[in-house]
């Protein structure tokens, strides 16, 4: 069985869920490992993949739509319909890179909010795809990066508790309506 979920990468009016935003207890609460790979959690990855698509989003992790789980659905090249969104469940880095790469990220958690963040700059990882087929990927540069930032959010973990530079964290987090209370810096 190959059936891959497609969803029209568009924009929908009333996507099917709904994102929530730093401050949001449900983003500090780690996310529990999927036990059974069924129908219900490829319905929830097709409706992050299309409430992604229609925020404007290359990644989403399920914990940003309030769901407890290990999903996340990343799809770097949105523009493009032949590129097939990748949907890792349960995912676990195995490797990462020596080399680090610094590069502004967002979030559709933190709408307007654009800081660098360093993350190692190739991963390779593990996890099932929607089928529950163990699959492993290499991944570099925006791939790896958001594959990182999207696995962060099923620790708890949001990337602007990654920023160094406290002053822009701080100036931007204001102009954009944030509390800097929300922030939980990692080491």
């Amino acid at each position: 069985m190959t059936a891959v979920i497609t969803v029209a990468k568009e924009k929908l009016e009333n996507p099917p869920l709904e994102i929530h935003y730093l401050g949001d207890r449900v983003l500090r609460q780690p996310a529990k490992r999927i036990a059974k790979i069924d129908d219900s959690i490829r319905e929830l990855a097709k409706e992050m993949l299309q409430t992604m698509y229609s925020s404007n989003g290359i990644g989403l992790a399920a914990p940003q739509v309030a769901v407890n789980k290990q999903l996340l659905v990343v799809d770097c090249d949105p523009e493009d319909p032949t590129n097939q969104p990748l949907i890792l469940i349960n995912p676990k880095i195995t490797r990462s890179s020596q080399e680090l790469s610094v590069v502004e990220e967002g979030c559709l958690s933190i709408p307007g909010v654009y800081l660098d963040v360093t993350r190692p700059q190739a991963i390779e990882v593990s996890f099932k795809d929607e089928q529950g087929k163990p699959r492993k990927i290499q991944a570099s540069e925006l791939l790896a990066r958001v594959i990182q930032h999207e696995m962060d959010h099923l620790n708890g973990v949001m990337f602007v508790d990654r920023v160094n530079n406290g002053l822009a964290l701080t100036e931007s987090l204001q102009k954009n309506g944030f509390s800097l209370q929300a922030v939980k810096p990692v080491k």
